[in-house]
């Protein structure tokens, strides 16, 4: 079966997140052993901004990174579009439902933004990239996770086999099927690395750097609005 693409990828993503919210949370810890909590934290403590600063989370979800930036003293908002997921938030941040490729913000207004593993559910990166660059004003910070491919051809291997193998069926007898066999799949919408960076460099992020974690299962992109 094809991935899906353009507004019938839109539709797909809105409905299968609005479908695993309910247990979208303890999935994530089952799969990840809770490395997902410690790459959150490693995000947070990267953007490097000072208290009281205000940060845009997108593709909020259940509000992790919301609740992760409060605790650092941040003032955070939430952003998705997914009705469902904001729903099943468990924090006290703002919420907005929004498409995150046209944020209801005003041009410079946010000191940072963050983004825990969305970038290959939307359909235009360099759209996102642009409305990033647009949010943040000179000088602020981005952080954004994603998952990744080890470099490793060991750990390479057992990823494939987890990730491709194990996460559909866990995933399926704790929340949706259908979506958890999406979501390995999903990788394939990410550019390579080189290409993200630049990407992100195009937008207005010339210091963009990418960072792997847990011996490559993720990674971590971080940058600097121009200008500051």
């Amino acid at each position: 079966m094809e991935l899906p693409t353009g507004a019938e990828k839109v539709v797909a993503v809105r409905r299968m997140f609005d479908a695993i919210a309910p247990r979208y949370d303890l999935v994530n810890r089952i799969m990840t052993g809770r490395l997902d909590t410690r790459w959150r934290r490693r995000a947070v403590d990267a953007l490097a901004l000072p208290a009281g600063s205000r940060v845009l989370d997108l593709a909020a979800g259940t509000g992790d990174f919301c609740r992760l930036l409060a605790r650092g003293r941040h003032r955070p908002v939430g952003v998705d579009f997914s009705a469902g997921m904001l729903a099943a938030a468990r924090t006290a941040a703002p919420l907005v439902q929004a498409d995150i490729l046209r944020l209801p913000v005003a041009d410079g207004r946010a000191d940072g933004a963050t983004c825990g593993f969305a970038l290959r559910n939307l359909v235009d990166l360099d759209a996102f990239f642009a409305e990033l660059a647009r949010v943040v004003r000179p000088g602020g910070r981005i952080a954004l996770l994603e998952v990744a491919t080890p470099p490793n051809p060991l750990l390479r291997w057992g990823h494939a086999v987890y990730f491709g193998r194990v996460v559909p069926v866990l995933g399926g007898l704790l929340s949706d099927p259908a979506a958890y066999r999406y979501l390995p799949r999903s990788v394939a919408y990410l550019p390579e690395p080189p290409r993200l960076l630049a990407m992100l460099a195009c937008a207005g992020f010339a210091d963009a750097e990418r960072h792997l974690l847990s011996g490559g299962i993720s990674q971590l992109l971080l940058a600097t609005r121009d200008g500051g």
